[in-house]
């Protein structure tokens, strides 16, 4: 394989991940940020101190606000980890109105309404 095949592949790998993550994410930035400042959102997720999807929350806000052509492997790593997290998630939707549950909560520090 020659090395214009791999970058080939990577492009065409980071247009996946791109494509996976804005459709796993349909929060804006600034929605994300004010649902990461409640007390709701802190309320949920594992971790000592901030919890993992808080944290992930913060990144997923970063990512969403630099150009795309300035995002890193790390970036596109976080990203994968989002789309995966949110659809594996999703799968595990409890039945009923899910308004106020920490279901809800813990999408939602991953960039994720379910309710949108």
């Amino acid at each position: 394989m020659s090395s214009e095949d791999v970058e080939h592949d990577d492009a065409k790998d980071a247009k996946d991940v791109e494509a996976r993550f804005h459709e796993a994410v349909n929060m804006t930035p600034k929605e994300l940020e004010d649902w990461l400042g409640t007390e709701e959102s802190q309320s949920v997720g594992v971790g000592e101190g901030e919890s993992v999807g808080h944290r992930s929350g913060r990144r997923i806000v970063e990512i969403l606000r630099e150009k795309k052509a300035d995002r890193s492997e790390d970036d596109h790593e976080h990203m994968r980890k989002v789309a995966g997290y949110v659809s594996r998630h999703l799968a595990q939707r409890p039945d009923g109105d899910v308004t106020g549950t920490r279901w809800r909560y813990s999408l939602m520090n991953w960039g994720h309404d379910p309710l949108k």
